[in-house]
């Protein structure tokens, strides 16, 4: 389909889907992002919804300054998949058994492990680094940082609740797929809170279009300890959705023992790189997109009940080698469980193994855009590798 360029006269908009579909807060945040001085270019992908400070589904390329509201407070925030060696004649002909063992696995919502996750041998990870990860923790700007170290040691191969999700899908060919998606936990938001507070106050910030949009800039104090806190953040999302990885392979041999896994294909869509575009160093925050190089493996998932995506990218350099992170929001989450009940649910995730009560009835699919028209706004920015329909989907 190709982009469509946004009437700017700041830095050029470049958006992939119909323009007259985005929601008018959206646009609103989307030009004002393009009226900072340090923005190079924004690239919007077709999953695209309003978000706080900055709009989800953005792509930003700075020269020399990142805004925090950019990233969001999941900082790191991703996806992981794995397929198996199995089969849909594999699994029991019952799959409450499995979704029932994955919840004891993996704690769920704002349930924590009772005690640090130390059997990383056991969960067959790579261990390499762990030791200096954790050391880095007394760096972090955090208040009561003992506190806050065991809270995330113990969040450490925890879901999370809103959208996270753990799921067991089907490929065209009935092959089965493990897939999750998770990110930095109660420690990435405090992070990020707390930085989002810090660049407000940086007099260079004082007369932006939006305060939620102030960055930090480059050589100074704030951005190296900004940079700190978020590379050490994007660590911890990567390395939570390992450990669940691992219980949740543990919980499938349980029932599975035959069950065997191949590489493990791993992508953040809340985070910031250093990157060069336009022959330019540049700092790309994407908030609610992948990395989209030629070759690079991803993941886009779809709502609960609809299918998701195993995806290659392309590498198109209009949209700075980005793609979408899943299908977005159409409405918000209030309004969802106004609009929609609990029977609702039931028929929209008719067929799928997983929670159908009011606690979720904002994650309800019709609450989401069309994964096949957002997949279909994108092709030049992606190939389809894999298409899966979930059986199980585990929410907070």
């Amino acid at each position: 389909m190709g982009f469509t360029e946004l009437q700017n006269k700041s830095a050029p908009i470049r958006l992939w889907g119909d323009a007259d579909a985005v929601e008018e807060q959206a646009l609103h945040q989307l030009h004002n992002i393009a009226k900072l001085p340090w923005v190079h270019g924004v690239a919007v992908m077709p999953d695209v919804h309003y978000g706080i400070g900055a709009t989800v589904g953005s792509v930003i390329a700075m020269r020399g300054a990142v805004s925090p509201a950019a990233v969001g407070v999941d900082i790191g925030c991703g996806m992981t998949a794995q397929r198996t060696n199995l089969t849909a004649e594999d699994l029991p002909e019952s799959l409450k058994g499995l979704r029932s063992a994955i919840e004891d696995a993996i704690p769920v919502g704002q349930e924590s492990h009772k005690r640090s996750r130390t059997d990383l041998k056991h969960l067959k990870l790579d261990v390499r680094g762990w030791h200096e990860f954790w050391g880095g923790f007394g760096d972090l700007a955090v208040k009561n940082a003992e506190r806050l170290e065991t809270r995330a040691m113990r969040q450490m191969g925890t879901l999370g609740g809103g959208n996270h999700f753990i799921e067991v899908c089907l490929d065209d060919t009935d092959r089965v797929w493990l897939m999750l998606h998770s990110g930095s936990r109660y420690i990435g938001n405090i992070l990020a809170r707390h930085h989002m507070e810090k660049a407000k106050d940086l007099p260079h910030n004082r007369d932006l279009p939006d305060r939620d949009l102030s960055v930090f800039v480059a050589d100074t104090p704030e951005m190296e300890a900004y940079r700190r806190d978020l590379f050490w953040a994007q660590d911890y999302a990567r390395r939570n959705r390992a450990v669940m990885m691992g219980l949740l392979r543990k919980a499938v041999r349980k029932h599975i023992p035959r069950a065997l896994f191949e590489k493990e294909i791993s992508a953040h869509h809340n985070y910031v790189a250093e990157e060069v575009h336009d022959g330019r160093e540049l700092l790309v925050t994407r908030k609610g997109a992948i990395r989209a190089e030629p070759g690079d493996m991803g993941i886009i998932p779809g709502s609960m009940g609809a299918s998701s995506f195993i995806v290659r990218g392309l590498g198109n350099p209009s949209a700075f080698h980005s793609a979408s992170h899943g299908a977005g929001r159409r409405m918000s989450r209030s309004k969802a469980r106004k609009q929609f009940t609990a029977a609702d649910l039931a028929a929209q995730t008719e067929g799928v193994e997983c929670r159908k009560d009011g606690g979720v009835v904002d994650e309800i699919p019709a609450a989401y855009k069309d994964i096949d028209e957002v997949m279909n706004a994108q092709k030049d920015l992606v190939e389809i590798v894999a298409r899966l329909r979930q059986i199980v989907c585990v929410k907070g």
